[in-house]
């Protein structure tokens, strides 16, 4: 059986075990890595280097009670905690809460997806959170030290929308915030440029959406210009299609740099995959090479990479705490290799 098998085979174990009315935890010899934290549910791990430490911003999972639905309501986070390790393999350090909803302003409810950033020994935390009419919108937060605390500005980010803000330094000293995901990210609701209730998606032989991107401001509280789109092309040089659902982006969106090419990677959400695609410029355009990640156990994954004392690593997640329930997940990192071409080996999260 092959790897993707496993996956499956644990799923659908999962599955016919909550029918029976049983709470199983899968086994754990199954997985290739373990958890980073346990003792709370993390998700979304955005990781950097601050100061020759990994500092790592993830979610934090609660059990709201909130029935789940496609548009990611049981997603009921409320806070942020940061967590350092000095060495791979080492202790992982909470640092306690670094941010709390009710300290936002302008928030209303679910605290997803953040990361971070550091300037002039200020650093900044970016978050996506809905407001009181019920819109998701990036804020940011700023701090005195990598854990925070972080002190929200008044107001969210003016002309940012949607989920999942990354931000990218490139070796210029420019900033860029890549932000977007569709579905429960409400990307949809901005394809007339103004927000609507409606959801309009592009037909599936059309050109599919796309995350955002923009730079930031020298203040970086700001973004500096009108976002654009991030456009993501087949190996023929045409766009991918909405129907393209095992290539085109959902949400998730990181770009990192390596030997002066810049890899963008996303996940493909309904699909399960963690894609990359390559470009010139942090702009792109990106061409789609393949795979970094197969499914993991629950049904959303969102990664990060970075590369730490001489090695890249992968951050993921998965449910493998809470046998398989996709709002309480746990974060996990494993080394991520490249080939001489600088194509990315892929990874599977199971072990055959």
């Amino acid at each position: 059986m092959n790897r993707s098998g496993i996956a499956g085979v644990v799923i659908i174990a999962l599955s016919i075990a909550a029918v029976a009315g049983q709470a199983p935890k899968p086994d754990p010899a199954k997985f290739l890595t373990p958890p980073l934290v346990k003792d709370l549910y993390t998700a979304d791990p955005s990781a950097h280097v601050f100061n020759g430490k990994l500092f790592i911003y993830p979610s934090h999972d609660i059990d709201a009670g909130v029935p789940p639905d496609d548009l990611g309501s049981h997603f009921a986070m409320r806070d942020y905690h940061v967590f350092s390790m000095d060495a791979v393999g080492g202790k992982v350090i909470d640092h306690g809460v670094a941010l709390d909803i009710r300290n936002v302003p302008w928030a209303g409810r679910q605290m997803w997806a953040p990361d971070a950033a550091e300037k002039g020994g200020k650093y900044y935390l970016y978050f996506p959170v809905k407001d009181r009419e019920d819109v998701f919108r990036i804020g940011a937060a700023v701090g005195d030290s990598p854990t925070g605390p972080f002190t929200p500005q008044a107001q969210p980010i003016k002309g940012s929308y949607s989920i999942d803000p990354a931000v990218f330094k490139d070796s210029d000293g420019k900033y860029y915030m890549y932000f977007g995901g569709i579905w429960g990210g409400q990307l949809q609701r901005w394809a007339s440029g103004t927000y609507t209730p409606k959801d309009t998606y592009p037909a599936k032989d059309q050109p599919a959406l796309g995350a955002k991107i923009a730079r930031l401001g020298d203040d970086m509280v700001s973004i500096a210009e009108a976002p654009k789109d991030v456009v993501l092309l087949d190996e023929k040089g045409k766009a991918l299609s909405a129907g393209d659902t095992g290539r085109r982006f959902f949400e998730g969106a990181w770009l990192h740099k390596r030997n002066g090419t810049y890899y963008f990677s996303y996940s493909t959400g309904d699909t399960h995959f963690i894609m990359y695609a390559t470009g010139s410029s942090p702009y792109g355009p990106f061409t789609v090479k393949g795979k970094i990640l197969e499914p993991v156990l629950g049904w959303t994954n969102h990664h990060s990479i970075v590369e730490f004392q001489e090695k890249s690593y992968l951050f993921y997640h998965d449910a493998q705490l809470s046998g398989g329930q996709t709002h309480l997940r746990n974060i996990k990192m494993i080394e991520l290799k490249y080939r001489p071409d600088g194509s990315i080996i892929p990874i599977d999260a199971y072990i055959e």
